[in-house]
């Protein structure tokens, strides 16, 4: 999560039995790097002590919006001066009312109305309370003045009722803020097409022709893209990846269902990378019931190829091309051969055969190459070399690297 190191996030807590997630919320940002300043309203105290916050964060965490420390005239002041985002988690029906019409009662309702920085506001309450016509009014205002509005959820609520009021989960939060921290990055205004994971070709309805692919490695590549500004579409194949936060993902099963669906995205692309591992071959007619073992010693299939998805891409001015070549021997040379035969402008070369690396594992050992020459990286997480890769994308499409 490089775009989250040392930038400055305050987190508004308010009274809400989901608080706990924004304990957890508080200490995977600063994991991630980010500085984290806590500002607790008076019932949020009821559930939490701020120590606990203290002690996640390695920072102060405020409630008192009186006790200002010595080098501070203005508590909410500063803290809505310092930070470069403000995330509200959980934020109850209350803080909604505060937050529209511009009350400022306690500290954080203060440091919401005085900073400027960007705004997630993440709901947690009662499903009627939620579905109130007042409240839905003050989300709409929310959302014209800007403020990413994250959650809730449909889930069993603190009622016992099962209903849409649960505060989203931390990982989907954490992937709201990356995308908003992000809108400034090198890749803005750009758009990223992504592929991921395997496809499959069917036999018949229960077999098919497919491979090992996690996706991933192309779920990295769309974060990363993500966390640096681009407006990313995700065309995946069938994996059990949960979609990332603020990407828009096409899901398909087919090498025919990705291609058209890739051909259409790049028309306006800035790039594409190609991260699937598309399968290469097909039944050229799929049985349209399921075949019987009964009565049969074995099953020949005559299979035929796959479309080439990239050789059927538009090979026009600005847009960067990026493949993946999966080997199990000849890496670089193999690699080389399919940079140069399908026209692109980066491929990134990995071996199968390594435990340590590529298919359903969360690291990546790749060797990156391209007209000039080749570059060897280390095994690095998937995340990495994903960030690794856009570093050459930004370049490529004139980002401001």
């Amino acid at each position: 999560m490089y775009n989250l190191t040392d930038r400055r996030i305050v987190l508004g807590v308010t009274g809400s039995i989901a608080i706990y997630k924004a304990v957890d919320l508080a200490s995977k940002l600063t994991q991630a790097g980010a500085l984290v300043d806590v500002a607790m309203t008076p019932e949020a105290t009821k559930f939490v002590s701020s120590i606990t916050f203290q002690s996640v964060t390695g920072r102060p965490a405020y409630s008192d919006m009186w006790a200002a420390p010595p080098d501070m005239a203005e508590l909410h002041v500063a803290l809505a001066r310092s930070a470069e985002l403000m995330v509200i988690a959980p934020a109850t029906a209350t803080m909604m009312t505060r937050l529209s019409v511009g009350l400022a009662e306690e500290l954080v309702s203060l440091t919401a109305l005085a900073t400027r920085a960007p705004m997630i506001v993440c709901p947690a309450m009662d499903g009627n309370m939620w579905n109130h016509p007042a409240t839905q009014s003050h989300v709409d205002t929310l959302w014209s003045r800007g403020v990413e509005i994250v959650g809730p959820e449909e889930g069993r609520l603190a009622s016992g009722q099962i209903g849409l009021g649960r505060l989203s989960e931390v990982e989907k939060i954490v992937g709201a803020i990356r995308k908003v921290i992000g809108q400034s990055g090198d890749l803005a205004r750009k758009k990223i097409v992504v592929s991921a994971g395997g496809t499959r070709e069917n036999i018949d309805p229960v077999r098919f022709v497919g491979n090992e692919s996690s996706g991933k490695m192309g779920w990295a590549v769309a974060d990363a893209a993500r966390d640096r500004g681009a407006t990313v579409t995700l065309v995946a194949g069938p994996t059990h990846l949960a979609d990332p936060y603020g990407v828009r993902v096409l899901r398909v099963r087919s090498a025919s269902e990705m291609r058209d669906i890739i051909v259409r995205e790049c028309e306006d692309a800035d790039a594409v990378i190609m991260a699937a591992a598309v399968a290469d071959y097909q039944a050229p007619d799929p049985a349209g019931t399921k075949l019987k073992r009964a009565g049969t010693e074995g099953l020949n299939l005559s299979l035929v190829s796959t479309p080439d998805i990239l050789a059927e891409i538009e090979r026009r001015p600005g847009l960067v091309r990026v493949g993946f070549a999966a080997e199990s021997h000849d890496l670089v040379s193999n690699a080389k051969h399919k940079l140069d035969a399908k026209g692109l402008d980066l491929i990134a070369a990995n071996d199968i055969t390594a435990a340590d690396a590529g298919f359903g594992t969360e690291t990546n050992r790749v060797v990156l190459i391209d007209k000039k020459g080749k570059e060897e990286l280390p095994l690095l997480p998937k995340y990495e070399v994903a960030w690794r890769i856009l570093d050459r994308v930004s370049r490529l499409v004139g980002g401001r690297a």
